[in-house]
């Protein structure tokens, strides 16, 4: 991603480098998890700074497993309700998702200048709901599919996602799958092959249930 470096920022948090106590300890990003509100902002903050973005045109979305997608033309306001996944052509406006085992996936057209955040865990991936970007995305800012560059953070693996008696689920294939039936080109695609309830570097919720959340956040420069 080296040659995008001048129109896109992006980057995966793990959970350190924050201020927050256990057991959100300590980068945790996510206010809705039971952590001290002070602290999701102070790390938040730090973040901006690290990164040097405007920590107030930073957007989030108020995660639900959904299919909702919202396009952002300004940044006036920064939570944006019952939604999980954000698409944006404007520069200077970061983009973030939050997860803990959920899949967040960031696509980028590199012609047209487009990017998204998406939350996609179960549910959003039985909704299609990185497809449903991809469509949004065509229709709204006529991109094309082939063109897009697709990451995604680390998740829960095969390995440690059990729904039912042996019966695992694989999110990150399929995730990968739906990419390519959505013409996006299988060069461009790059699933992390880390598993957040096996790494005690990101959060998990299956694997400690009250825990914090780490982010992709992206941004047009």
């Amino acid at each position: 991603m080296k040659k995008f470096e001048d129109i896109l920022f992006f980057t995966i948090t793990n959970r350190f480098g924050g201020v927050s106590k256990e057991p959100y300890d300590s980068l945790n990003l996510a206010l809705h998890v039971g952590d001290d509100p002070k602290s999701v902002i102070q790390n938040r903050i730090l973040l901006a700074q690290k990164y040097n973005f405007s920590i107030q045109n930073l957007i989030y979305m108020d995660q639900v497993h959904s299919d909702k997608i919202v396009n952002i033309q300004t940044p006036a306001i920064n939570k944006i309700s019952k939604c999980d996944a954000i698409v944006t052509n404007r520069r200077k406006i970061p983009l973030m998702v939050m997860v803990a085992d959920c899949i967040g996936v960031l696509l980028f057209d590199p012609i047209k200048r487009v990017i998204a955040t998406i939350h996609a865990g179960r549910e959003g991936i039985l909704k299609n709901i990185v497809q449903k970007t991809i469509i949004n995305m065509q229709k709204s800012y006529c991109v094309d599919p082939k063109d897009l560059i697709a990451i995604t953070t680390p998740s829960i693996g095969v390995c440690c996602y059990e729904v039912a008696n042996n019966i695992n689920l694989d999110l990150k294939s399929t995730l990968k799958e739906q990419l390519l039936i959505s013409k996006v080109k299988d060069e461009n695609i790059n699933i992390s092959s880390i598993c957040t309830s096996c790494d005690k570097n990101y959060f998990s919720y299956r694997r400690d249930k009250i825990t914090g959340r780490f982010a992709l956040v992206a941004m047009l420069r």
